[in-house]
């Protein structure tokens, strides 16, 4: 069995990230999202508000491909997290030139930890390249409208942060 971990902090879970999960669930048997704790980050929503938010997108690709996608939360190195779910690949989308040489370094950091674990990276659609999780979560913050990035779950629960950081 082909497992594959798609891996992110997923703060929030943006169209993007919907977009990846889908094309990399296609190619492999069993997708793992692993929601990483990532506390560098600091991020808005809980962990559990974050695999919550996953968990309902990914009940609708694992029924329509016939896949099992299954929400991992994880808080140790990336590279032994994919070791732990069983994966021989990890999923990294890309949105533009800027993010590779992150991904690149990153790559090569996994590969001398276990190079039995290969990295495949997938470029967003080209309408979610513009999406960052970093310019949603500013666009909320400033009273504007979000749907067009995130899905409708998404959007309620940042605007309730929001609401209740406003208070």
């Amino acid at each position: 069995m082909r497992i594959g971990l798609y891996p992110g902090t997923f703060d929030p879970l943006t169209f993007g990230h919907i977009d990846i999960i889908r094309r990399a669930a296609g190619l492999v048997d069993r997708l793992v999202v692993g929601v990483a704790v990532n506390r560098d980050k600091k991020p808005l929503l809980s962990i559990e508000e974050r695999a919550e938010t996953i968990k309902i997108q990914v009940c609708k690709i694992s029924e329509y491909l016939d896949i099992d996608i299954v929400i991992h939360k994880f808080d140790n190195l990336l590279i032994d997290c994919a070791k732990d779910v069983g994966a021989s690949v990890i999923f990294r989308g890309l949105r533009a030139v800027s993010d590779f040489e992150y991904e690149f370094q990153m790559v090569g950091m996994n590969r001398a930890l276990n190079d039995k674990i290969e990295t495949v990276f997938l470029m967003a659609d080209v309408n979610h390249q513009a999406i960052a999780s970093k310019l949603v979560k500013e666009i909320a913050r400033l009273g504007g409208t979000i749907t067009h990035f995130v899905p409708q779950e998404v959007a309620s629960i940042m605007a309730k942060k929001f609401d209740q950081n406003h208070s």
